[in-house]
């Protein structure tokens, strides 16, 4: 096995590993140059087993000097915009799995305390299943799969499937539903994703390449009962143009358009930053971003004009980091584009997993973003801006809502009727984004054909979302004493 492969058991500290150990461009199948086959990888996975067993995946140990989740926030706080942080604890104050949406630091130290098969994949770093949703791909093919890589880092593979198992069953219990229905989750999750990577193990890589969840696949894993509240989302998610984004987001402001703003939320920037003018830092950063961009998309994009741009929080565990909507308009009024930029920080991941190969933590997203995703939308790139003296702030760009459509758990989205539904499609898209980027066989041969590997990672989840809500209470309990600032709901209206 290559010393990425090697395991690790419970208890030792996760060491940094070096840089050139982060490059997944190498193929994982190579073994000292020469390509392992198919059945040597399945019997090397099997293999695996010996040292980290499922009975091993299957508990949650607790680093011995864990760190309490109010002194991760306030450390990720630092690096964030002041006055926001309230409304990220507002966000993470309205359930245990709202929390946990927002945890991703809190449990990454967690991770690196379990065993783990040291098998490299392209890690989502935050997953959880409203990091979920539809996008349109190049060709506007409406498919399905992960839509949240802020976090992502290359790492084992235990660590996404972990982290999405376990906020089954804390979103499970968040709607209210019963241990027997978490289990089924689960196991609906590990299941699909075993079937699914036994399937893109024996898969040419061209084809494996060109794999997608398409409508007709989504709709085949829906109950017929569901069906009707499946095409409304279908539906909803193709309507989501810039042209709908113009009349939800923008106003007539004498004879242009401008942004609507909604404080604390949506809102303008003043005129500058640290005494630096911030439209010039804006028209720099897009001189930056568009230098990259493929020929013909840096062809295209230059036919628009930035006409406006307004600081825009958004999800849970993203919010006080620097994001906006940017307001772009082509061939007049009818012809408007908007991106959205997020400030992109060091994974939360890096303290276990160690730095990326990237400088760029633009750069790393949209990689990672590539390698899980595999058909991100044409304006998908990043850049970096220096916009505090000698601090180099790396940054991604992509279109706002251009057939985009995220999952939400409870009303409208994920109910405990439809959450088996879903649960299906959540394992199969994490196995295809980790057959991309990793050994598909050697996974396969690991988790095997029997339901052994899903009972064990029920029995993770189950304990993880305990010591999630023993978290979450201390959370509350820091609310409750004014350890930390919570903005006022009335604020957010």
């Amino acid at each position: 096995m290559s010393a990425t492969q090697r395991s690790r058991r419970t208890g030792a500290k996760s060491k940094p590993k070096s840089l050139d150990q982060f490059s997944i461009l190498t193929p994982v199948e190579l073994h000292n140059g020469k390509r392992l086959s198919i059945a040597r990888r399945l019997k090397d996975g099997r293999a695996l087993r010996k040292i980290v067993s499922f009975a091993d995946q299957a508990v949650y140990t607790p680093p011995k000097h864990r760190l309490g989740p109010i002194e991760i926030l306030d450390k990720q706080a630092e690096s964030r915009i002041a006055y926001l942080i309230p409304i990220r604890h507002e966000r993470m104050l309205q359930s245990p799995f709202a929390f946990y949406r927002g945890g991703a630091a809190i449990m990454a130290q967690d991770l690196a305390n379990q065993p783990s098969t040291d098998i490299i994949v392209q890690l989502c770093g935050d997953m959880h299943v409203s990091n979920f949703g539809l996008f349109g791909t190049a060709e506007h093919r409406l498919v399905f799969g992960i839509n949240d890589f802020d976090e992502t880092l290359p790492g084992s593979w235990e660590w996404d499937m972990k982290r999405l198992v376990a906020s089954a069953v804390i979103a499970c219990e968040t709607l209210g539903g019963s241990p027997a229905l978490s289990k089924k989750l689960v196991h609906r999750i590990s299941f699909e994703y075993r079937k699914r990577m036994a399937q893109y193990a024996q898969m040419p890589y061209l084809d494996l390449a060109q794999q997608f969840i398409g409508e007709k696949d989504i709709r085949k894993h829906f109950n017929s009962a569901h069906q009707k509240k499946l095409d409304a989302y279908l539906k909803e998610t193709k309507g989501q143009t810039n042209i709908q984004v113009l009349e939800k987001l923008t106003t007539l402001v004498g004879k242009n358009r401008k942004i609507i703003n909604r404080p604390p939320l949506i809102e303008h920037f003043d005129k500058t930053t640290h005494g630096v003018p911030l439209a010039g830092l804006v028209k720099k950063a897009l001189q930056n971003y568009s230098s990259t961009l493929l020929a013909d998309r840096q062809v295209l994009f230059d036919r628009y004009t930035l006409q406006d741009f307004a600081r825009k929080v958004v999800g849970v565990g993203s919010v006080g980091t620097n994001c906006m909507v940017l307001y772009f308009v082509g061939d007049g009024q009818h012809d408007p584009l908007f991106l959205q930029y997020k400030e992109a920080q060091e994974s939360v991941l890096s303290p276990y997993l160690g730095r990326s190969i990237y400088s760029n933590m633009g750069h790393r997203v949209v990689a990672g973003q590539h390698l899980l995703q595999g058909a991100p939308d044409i304006f998908l790139n990043s850049g970096e801006i220096e916009h505090r003296q000698n601090h180099i702030q790396g940054f991604y760009l992509r279109q706002l809502r251009d057939m985009k459509g995220g999952i939400d758990v409870g009303p409208g989205g994920v109910s405990l009727k439809n959450f088996p539904d879903y649960a299906k499609l959540f394992g199969w898209a994490l196995a295809l984004g980790h057959a991309r980027s990793g050994d598909a066989a050697m996974i396969s041969g690991y988790c095997g054909q029997t339901r052994e590997f899903d009972e064990a990672m029920y029995s993770f989840a189950q304990s993880y979302a305990k010591q999630n809500q023993a978290d979450y209470e201390v959370f509350c309990q820091a609310v409750k004493n004014r350890q930390i600032k919570v903005a006022k709901k009335k604020t957010l209206k």
